[in-house]
Formats: C-alpha cells, sequence, structure tokens
C-alpha cells in the first residue's frame, strides 16, 4: 500500500512504476528542505533495493547478451581461417547477422554502446566485419559502427583510432552493394558530426569527393542522404567553403540539379544555397555565365508553382535568385 505524506496530510505517494521513476523520486528526495526529511518506511526501503536491483540486473542481463554475440561474431566462418576445424553452427552468416541486428538494438542505449567498445567489439568491426565478404554483415558492421558512436565521443574516438573512418569511405565509394553504400554513409555521418577528430579524417581522406561521387549515384536513398550531409556540413563548418569551391563543387551541384527533376534536387539546392550563404565567392561562381544558373532557377520556380509537395525546394530556389542575382557579391547573405 502507497504510503501516506508527512502527519497524514498529503495525499498518499505512488512507489514509482520504472526506472525513471526511481530517478526521479531520488532527484525530488535530494532536493528536499532538510525540515521535509522523513525517515523511509521499512516498506520502502525494500521496494527501493528491489527496484535498484532489478535495474542493475537488467543493465547486467543486456552486458551479458553482447557478449554472446560477440561470441557468435568471434567464432571463425567454415572455410576460414579455422579450415575443417570451425564450427559450421557457430560460423553461420545467419547467426552473425542475428548478433549484430541484437547489438544494433542493444547499443541504441549509450551506456551499451559504451559497454560493446570495452569489450573490443569496435575492434572486431573494424578489422573483420566492414570488410566481410557477405554484404548482409558488411552493412550491418556498418549500422553497428553508426548505431555506437552517435553523441558518444569515446566511441566515436576508437572508431577513427581503429580506421573505420578510411574503410566506411571506401565502402561507401565502391561496394557493390547498396545496402552497404548506405549504411556506410550512415556510419560516417555519425563521426564526423559534431567530432573534430572525424571531421579532420573525413577532410584529409577527400570525403567531400567521396560525397559528391555518391551524390551522381542512381541510389535515390543514397543521393538525398549524400546531399543532406553535405548541406549540414557547409552549415556546421562554413570554413570549409573556399575547399569545396576549389574542388568545383558549385559546378557540380549545379549540373545535379540539370538533371530530371525528382525530390533529390531539394537537397542539392538546400547544399547550394548552405555553400553561397555569406560567402562571396561561391556567389560569384553561381554567376558565371556558363552555368546560366540565373534561367535554370527561373524555369524551375515556374515549374514547382502551385506544387505543395515541392515548397521547400521553391524557397531554396528563389533564396538562390535573390542572394546570386538580387545582391552584390560582396553583400550576400542568407536568412538561415
Amino acid at each position: 500500500m502507497a504510503e501516506g505524506g508527512a502527519g497524514g496530510n498529503e495525499p498518499p505517494r505512488e512507489h514509482p512504476q520504472n526506472l525513471q521513476g526511481l530517478l526521479q523520486m531520488a532527484i525530488t528526495a535530494g532536493n528536499a528542505e532538510p525540515g521535509q526529511l522523513e525517515p523511509m518506511s521499512d516498506e520502502r526501503r525494500q521496494w527501493l533495493q528491489e527496484a535498484m536491483a532489478q535495474a542493475f540486473r537488467g543493465q547486467l542481463e543486456e552486458v551479458e547478451q553482447m557478449k554472446e554475440c560477440l561470441r557468435v561474431l568471434e567464432a571463425v566462418s567454415p572455410g576460414g581461417d579455422g579450415g575443417e576445424t570451425s564450427e559450421p553452427a557457430e560460423g553461420d552468416p545467419s547467426r552473425q547477422a542475428s548478433a549484430l541486428e541484437l547489438l544494433a538494438e542493444l547499443c541504441e542505449n549509450l551506456d551499451n554502446a559504451a559497454d560493446f567498445c570495452k569489450l573490443d567489439g569496435m575492434r572486431l568491426l573494424a578489422h573483420r566485419y566492414l570488410e566481410h565478404p557477405v554484404p548482409d554483415l558488411r552493412w550491418r558492421a556498418a549500422h553497428l559502427v553508426g548505431t555506437c558512436a552517435q553523441n558518444v565521443p569515446k566511441v566515436q574516438e576508437q572508431a577513427l583510432a581503429l580506421g573505420c573512418m578510411r574503410k566506411l569511405l571506401r565502402l561507401l565509394d565502391h561496394d557493390g552493394a547498396d545496402a552497404v553504400r548506405v549504411k556506410a554513409l550512415f556510419a560516417i555521418s555519425c563521426l564526423v558530426r559534431a567530432q573534430e577528430g572525424g571531421l579532420l579524417q573525413f577532410l584529409r581522406l577527400d570525403g567531400f569527393s567521396v560525397l559528391m561521387r555518391a551524390m551522381q549515384s542512381p541510389v535515390e536513398k543514397l543521393k538525398v542522404k549524400s546531399a543532406f550531409l553535405l548541406q549540414n556540413l557547409l552549415l556546421d563548418h562554413p570554413e570549409h567553403k573556399e575547399t569545396l569551391c576549389s574542388m568545383g563543387m558549385v559546378q557540380q551541384l549545379v549540373a545535379l540539379i540539370r538533371s530530371q527533376h525528382s525530390p533529390f534536387h531539394e537537397h542539392v539546392l538546400g547544399a547550394l544555397c548552405s555553400l553561397v550563404t555569406d560567402f562571396p565567392q561561391g556567389v560569384r561562381e553561381c554567376r558565371e555565365p556558363q552555368l546560366a544558373l540565373e534561367e535554370l532557377l527561373r524555369e524551375r520556380c515556374q515549374l514547382l508553382q502551385q506544387q505543395e509537395e515541392f515548397q521547400e525546394e521553391l524557397e531554396f530556389c528563389e533564396r538562390l535568385q535573390r542572394v546570386c542575382f538580387q545582391t552584390p557579391p560582396e553583400e550576400s547573405s542568407m536568412d538561415r
């Protein structure tokens, strides 16, 4: 039964039903004034002890699950280095795929992601599974790298130290399986966003060129996600705009906009907007007569009028018209 408040004058208190409630109870107790503190009843103390034990037991159980998954992944596949002595059941790619899938689910939890790396899981991904001959295992490995790395600096640093960036860029640029390329891009984005070391490796390995080639892929999902990443990198790191202009990025983005119209163009135009924002050199390149960008934007605006699903693309076109062709380059800027 729930307890009443101090002196029996407060409404009965319910026991928290989950870990979040337990934490909230602890915070509330920690913020109480000294005069408000009251002895904890035996019933409440017992419930608290059981709740904490259950929470920690759940965490330990997940660590054990990760250890079991790693045992499956560490097994040598039939025909591999273990030769005839390897065990077919443990080396079964379907079991390995299931292990990678479960690990990805568990590592959505940041603590589990950190524990996964402590268990040497990231090293296994980097040294074996990112280059595994089975595509289904390659894309799952790339997905797991990204899942672990997002928002966890220590994990990002370990993945970078193990050479994941180079391997992921190679997968994005050359892998024959579309799913592998898409997941490699996801992992790359998790290693460069809000991670200075990751961005430096990305630049040193000519990542922007790889990204541009991905935007020229026939795979729509890959094109969209590549353009979206480029747009965000330009917004977060405007100091690299000069490098991109020197690579001919303006000309390549305009060429992509000239291709047959698709929803992908919204993200290309967004990237071009980011490139010219507060950057006169980018504006001047957009004004080059051979690009004929002003006419292209005018035609695109006419095409998109009255089409609600393309309103954001229309806004990008109108912003580019305003910034590139209605304002002197030195004074050009764009509403963010």
